[in-house]
């Protein structure tokens, strides 16, 4: 079974535009990044197949036209810089808000999800800041607050902007754990990331765009550098087995 069908899906911002027909499929259980230079219009995909962005054309189907309702299988951990991180509110409560979709917003949060909530905070090594306020963290503590947010919500197909931007090598090392094991649960993970040379250890799928969809498929067989040149336009660096050997 697919996870994702998008169709023709384009989307403009300000009448120029950031995203020209693009059509895949995402198989489920596997683990993708979302690979291509700045302004190539990663985030804004994300954002229009969840409706955060207007589409000017396009369809978009989950898990083979099977999911209606969405509330509760979709996960969204957005970049760390569009969260009003000021807002007056605790960690524990945070990661709570996942669970809005199965308590009701405008029922309170009990016990049990209380602890549910919690559970996701120990998984990525935030349970001794369940009470701290959010602003008084780190960029790297932020960021694993939200992983542990999605998480509690036990979605089956989630989508991740830039979770590893600017995060420290223990966030980074939590983080990839942590999607590594949504996936040998069989969950569907998207993740816009930046890191080339990560790309290979990282993800077993790998989405190459450049406001046109380059390639998908396999990272060993869509990771290389006719599709990484056709992707960034021969402005990196092609990476070997274990380094930058020669200009693109």
């Amino acid at each position: 079974m697919t996870a994702l069908t998008v169709k023709n899906l384009s989307s403009a911002y300000q009448k120029k535009i950031v995203l020209d027909s693009l059509t895949f499929s995402i198989e489920e259980g596997t683990l993708t990044g979302v690979v291509g230079p700045n302004g190539a219009g990663k985030s804004t995909m994300i954002k229009a197949i969840l409706g955060l962005q207007p589409k000017m054309t396009g369809s978009i189907e989950f898990f083979n036209g099977k999911l209606k309702k969405l509330t509760n299988h979709l996960g969204y951990v957005p970049q760390r810089g569009a969260v009003d991180w000021d807002f007056p509110t605790n960690v524990l409560d945070v990661v709570t808000m996942g669970l809005y979709g199965q308590i009701g917003w405008f029922q309170y949060p009990g016990k049990k999800h209380r602890q549910l909530a919690f559970e996701a905070l120990e998984k990525v090594n935030m349970a001794e800041y369940a009470n701290r306020q959010i602003s008084q963290l780190s960029g790297g503590q932020q960021q694993r607050v939200f992983l542990a947010r999605a998480l509690v919500q036990d979605a089956d197909l989630y989508f991740m902007d830039e979770p590893f931007a600017g995060v420290d090598a223990k966030t980074e090392k939590t983080i990839i754990a942590v999607l590594k094991e949504l996936k040998s649960k069989g969950k569907t993970v998207l993740v816009v990331h930046h890191d080339l040379q990560t790309v290979p250890a990282y993800f077993d799928h790998v989405l190459l765009l450049n406001k046109q969809l380059i390639a998908y498929g396999p990272t060993n067989e869509t990771f290389t550098k006719s599709f990484l040149k056709k992707t960034y336009g021969g402005e990196i660096h092609w990476m070997g087995s274990d380094q930058f050997v020669e200009s693109l």
